[in-house]
């Protein structure tokens, strides 16, 4: 493959992958969608979900591991940070460290030893090194923080070589990908989970305590996002390696991030617990705020300059749950805009809504006032009031998330977060490119679960062990 002026090997290859699953986001359990013409009837029934090939992994605990062991595939902005936090977990080891760019693996490494562990084994040798990390007898978990298009492969790999696996968002990319991941869970006996750190944000472990202690009352509807202004990094040369994250804004027209918004919502709204996600209908609007970033900003020898962007500025989803009730989903990185994720969540009695954090439940506030979040502070997780965030990344839920993650292994509990809830929270990717496309018609939902949602499980509001 010829390469194009300033375009690597690596990134073109990467693109034709992109633009290949591009074509294949409407492919379900191995059979394709009906056409253009009309709407393909995904999920609606249990007649077009894949047959189980394995037993259920809902409620199933982990081995009790102690002093479990990490590989981490990926050690770019992401990965290196999360290993700092994971070498900061009592307990937590890691042994082997994969990335395609052995500068950013030797970096690693000496954090590791630094951290007063032993040398851990590096994979650097193409694109397919993580095979050889994911087939070591010292590996009990394998991270995945690579670019989107890896997220699937590798972690079938990792369940396949018989290890429990931990990616990060988004965990698929078509409907397919997620049956996949769902069935190799259940054939390997495999835990596959989204590491979604935002669920473990202190507010949203608040929001979810007080949800279950009734101080909303019945709740009705919620609404989660991802609003981050990205253009900057985006276009950046060294942020995103190749600056893949942006190439993705010329193949599909969705929600490219929904964990993020939805995962804390699904849990207040016991998603798989109780409830189900049923159907989406998604809107984008135009897509112009990353062009013109470009006209202000980058030089016209800048390869940028042959891209055509198709994701709209913001999409937004609205999804409807079993029982009826209804979840505003956003998302949006390139347009001016304050972070946030909205995080909102109302019931009969009343209602939370973040950045800024305020509250209004009945019958502690009236006269249309917000009242103060902070007088809800006894509400706290157990996980902030015991554990806290400590230096973590996000505001300490990046510790949070794992310091979890290690005692569900350690003491052989079932993760917060199963390979269910990780397909469903990612699923508004692929369901929303299609939703797009007609015109926002309403998409139903496959049951990842195959029936099996209102089984009563723990989840993020976990009790203490």
């Amino acid at each position: 493959m010829a390469e194009q002026p300033g375009v690597s090997r690596r990134s073109l290859l990467r693109n034709t992958a992109i633009a290949g699953m591009g074509a294949g986001l409407v492919t379900l359990g191995g059979q394709a969608t009906a056409g253009a013409d009309s709407i393909p009837a995904v999920g609606e029934d249990s007649g077009s979900w894949p047959k189980r090939r394995g037993k259920s992994m809902i409620g199933v605990p982990f081995q009790a591991t102690p002093n479990p062991r990490f590989g981490i595939i990926g050690l770019g902005n992401r990965g290196a940070g999360m290993l700092t936090d994971l070498l900061g977990v009592p307990g937590a080891k890691v042994t082997a460290l994969c990335d395609t760019r052995p500068e950013f693996a030797a970096k690693a490494a000496k954090v590791v030893t630094a951290a007063g562990q032993p040398e851990p084994a590096v994979y650097t040798n193409g694109e397919h090194a993580f095979e050889q990390l994911v087939a070591r007898d010292d590996v009990d978990f394998v991270y995945v923080a690579t670019p989107w298009e890896w997220h699937t492969p590798m972690a079938l790999a990792a369940m396949r070589a018989g290890k429990h696996v931990g990616v990060e968002c988004p965990i698929g990319i078509t409907v397919k990908d997620l049956w996949e991941l769902v069935d190799t869970s259940e054939q390997t006996g495999r835990h596959c989970i989204q590491l979604e750190n935002c669920s473990y944000g202190q507010n949203e472990m608040r929001a979810l305590r007080m949800v279950h202690a009734g101080k909303f009352g019945q709740v009705l509807h919620g609404s989660g996002a991802y609003l981050h202004d990205l253009r900057e990094l985006l276009f950046s040369d060294t942020y995103y390696a190749g600056e893949w994250r942006r190439t993705w804004h010329t193949k599909l027209n969705t929600d490219l991030y929904p964990t993020h918004g939805l995962g804390p919502v699904a849990a207040y709204m016991d998603i798989h617990r109780g409830d189900r996600l049923e159907r989406i209908s998604t809107m984008s609007t135009p897509a112009l705020g990353l062009a013109e970033y470009r006209e202000a900003h980058v030089p016209r020898s800048d390869s940028s300059w042959q891209e055509t962007y198709v994701k709209g500025d913001v999409t937004m989803s609205l999804i409807q749950t079993a029982k009826g009730r209804v979840i505003h989903l956003v998302h949006g990185v390139s347009s001016p805009h304050p972070y946030s994720r909205l995080n909102y969540i109302a019931g009969t009695k009343g209602a939370f809504e973040d950045y800024p954090a305020r509250i209004y439940v009945e019958p502690d506030h009236s006269g249309h006032k917000w009242g103060s979040w902070d007088a809800y502070k006894s509400f706290d997780h157990w996980l902030w009031t015991e554990v806290g965030g400590g230096s973590g990344g996000h505001g300490g839920m990046d510790y949070i998330m794992l310091w979890r993650l290690v005692q569900c292994l350690t003491l052989g509990l079932p993760p917060d977060i199963d390979v269910y809830d990780s397909a469903a929270w990612s699923a508004p990717l692929p369901l929303g490119v299609m939703s797009v496309k007609h015109k926002g018609a309403s998409i139903p939902f496959p049951d990842f679960t195959r029936n099996n949602w209102k089984t009563p499980h723990a989840g993020i509001d976990s009790p203490k062990p």
